[in-house]
């Protein structure tokens, strides 16, 4: 099975996911800067979840690039993948809303886990599908950076309730941990 039909479905997907976030920043009542200062914490989540999006398509895509084909087994680990990410912008507007208390980053902090674990178990998948001498499970390696972004998700989640904005910077970290794009795909391709 080739893989342009899920790559095509995924960016339709992702692309959807950002626009629903945008719908969410509602233009304020008032005319002066005063009244943006209430939309500041939705906006501050909003552009973190924006720069996960991005980091999730990127990195999607080039796990892809790197991929022969898939199976439908793969079909199903990414709409599980897309499955989380759809309801980043769920949490992402309660986040805001409700400027950072306990819940909401708790929360927040799930859905980032359970993507990450998500997309995880999907370039596993490829990975085996692929085979273990393959140059795709070579690019993969031990996955290092997402097990790491994992761990610090389980930590920023217990810590929500001790501090929710320390819970948000580690997010946040994780995100600037990622904003570098994953290179050891296009490399293995390159060579």
């Amino acid at each position: 099975m080739t893989k342009n039909r899920l790559e095509a479905f995924s960016d339709g997907v992702l692309a959807i996911i950002i626009t629903i976030m945008v719908l969410e920043l509602r233009a304020p009542e008032g005319s002066g800067l005063a009244a943006l200062r209430p939309l500041v914490p939705l906006f501050i989540s909003y552009a973190l979840s924006f720069i996960y999006i991005a980091i999730y398509w990127n990195n999607h895509h080039h796990m892809l690039q790197a991929a022969e084909h898939v199976n439908g087994t793969i079909l199903w680990a990414n709409m599980h993948l897309l499955f989380w990410l759809s309801l980043i912008p769920f949490g992402t507007a309660w986040l805001g809303r409700q400027q950072f208390s306990s819940w909401p980053v708790v929360l927040y902090g799930v859905l980032l886990l359970l993507t990450a674990i998500a997309y995880h178990i999907l370039a596993h998948l490829l990975a085996a599908h692929h085979g273990r001498g393959s140059t795709f499970a070579k690019a993969l390696g031990d996955d290092r950076k997402g097990k790491l972004s994992i761990a610090i998700y389980a930590l920023a989640i217990a810590l929500s309730f001790v501090s929710s904005r320390l819970a948000y910077s580690l997010y946040a970290a994780v995100a600037l941990m990622w904003l570098y794009p994953d290179r050891r795909f296009e490399k293995a391709l390159s060579r």
